[in-house]
């Protein structure tokens, strides 16, 4: 499965446009409130591995956990009525493809880490909004070895 490509459609609107170009790949607001609140916990970690299948966004290299942020949208959060949603939009075949696309590529990436002996732990940028505390006590469990 090959990415979907965006050549010859338009954008929606000048401003979907521009929305569009200011989403990050990294350096998200919720990624940046975990990693502050992990710091001040005193968990170190290394950002953004290339050398790992996916670039996970936090790794914690002694105890092999590879702690990715997945946006809702980009990553297909409540797919069914998320994509039932897209199919009434702007581009909706692309959209759909590309969050479809998304969803194999993050689950071949943790099969790749696990086969490595890695644990893996997919976070939804919701849930980092809505309970943050939570969100940094299932990391802190994990690296300690309890689920």
């Amino acid at each position: 499965m090959s990415a979907p490509r965006y050549t010859r459609l338009r954008p929606a609107s000048a401003t979907a446009a521009k929305a569009k170009r200011a989403n990050r790949s990294r350096d998200t607001r919720p990624e940046l409130l975990l990693r502050r609140r992990l710091w001040a916990m005193g968990l170190r970690y290394r950002l953004h591995m290339q050398d790992l299948p996916g670039r996970p966004d936090l790794v914690f290299p002694r105890a092999k956990l590879a702690v990715f942020v997945d946006g809702d949208f980009w990553h297909g959060r409540d797919w069914p009525e998320r994509k039932a949603r897209l199919a009434t939009g702007h581009n909706a075949a692309y959209w759909q493809a590309k969050i479809e696309y998304n969803m194999v590529r993050d689950d071949a990436s943790t099969a790749q880490l696990s086969a490595k002996g890695w644990k893996v732990l997919r976070i939804w940028e919701g849930d980092i909004r809505s309970d943050p505390d939570g969100v940094v006590r299932l990391v802190a469990d994990s690296l300690r070895g309890t689920p």
